[in-house]
């Protein structure tokens, strides 16, 4: 069904998710709509199919996108302070930051948005891409996105706490470190490989797949993990050697 999605515009390409049920937040439809998914991909950017953006990685497909800011968007508030990781185009950034950026005229709200990447290619990238829209100059201007270059299984413990983490690569494990980083309560949408019920990775059994974890931290500090679909990410891992 998702792959049925794509358009000849970015509005069409948006309105084409939400027919097939692949957004149902207003929010998130809106969000979408403001960006221009033209200004991150470098080829068929209205098509529902992840890209390759250079140096091994990729933009995700856009339901996927959709998919990310749904599960996380009771979490995704005026305020809120959010660490996308794995950040690549930058174009999933500046959708969150629809999301938790109040209009520049509201005072008071303190959403930012931290992107990171290990690839300083595609951070300089990001910040590119954003730079090609009013928005997105403000935002960075603002410092309300920024973008660093930095292990992403690590995190960015400099901005923490957050009130969602979502990561946009396959993890081995899931990192403790990043769980340390969410408010509680808080989010994080994560893939990892699969594991099974001991703990150890079980990916041939499973055909090689992995999942979509999303992982909650309770307001009690209390950790509350589900698995809740399969994909295909590019790994989490070091930068390419040159």
């Amino acid at each position: 069904m998702a792959w049925r999605c794509s358009g000849a515009t970015n509005n069409e390409l948006v309105e084409n998710l939400v027919r097939k049920g692949l957004i149902k937040n207003e929010r998130v439809k809106r969000a979408m709509m403001a960006v221009d998914r033209g200004h991150y991909a470098p080829s068929r950017p209205y098509s529902d199919s992840p890209q390759a953006i250079g140096y091994g990685a990729t933009i995700s497909a856009p339901h996927m996108h959709g998919h990310a800011c749904e599960y996380l968007i009771n979490y995704l508030k005026p305020g809120s302070r959010v660490l996308d990781i794995g950040s690549g185009s930058g174009y999933l950034t500046h959708v969150i930051a629809n999301l938790v950026v109040d209009p520049p005229s509201s005072e008071g709200s303190k959403g930012q948005v931290i992107g990171v990447d290990h690839i300083p290619e595609l951070v300089d990238l990001a910040h590119n891409n954003m730079r090609k829209s009013e928005e997105g100059r403000s935002l960075l201007d603002s410092e309300r996105v920024k973008f660093i270059t930095t292990d992403g299984r690590r995190g960015w413990s400099e901005g923490a706490p957050y009130d969602a983490i979502h990561v946009g690569a396959a993890a081995q494990e899931l990192h403790p470190l990043l769980v340390e980083q969410l408010r509680a309560p808080g989010r994080m949408f994560i893939p990892v490989n699969v594991e099974d019920e001991q703990g150890t990775l079980a990916s041939a059994a499973f055909g090689g797949g992995q999942y979509i974890w999303v992982v909650d931290k309770k307001e009690d500090g209390s950790i509350h993990k589900e698995k809740v679909f399969q994909v295909s990410y590019v790994p989490l891992t070091d930068a390419p050697k040159h």
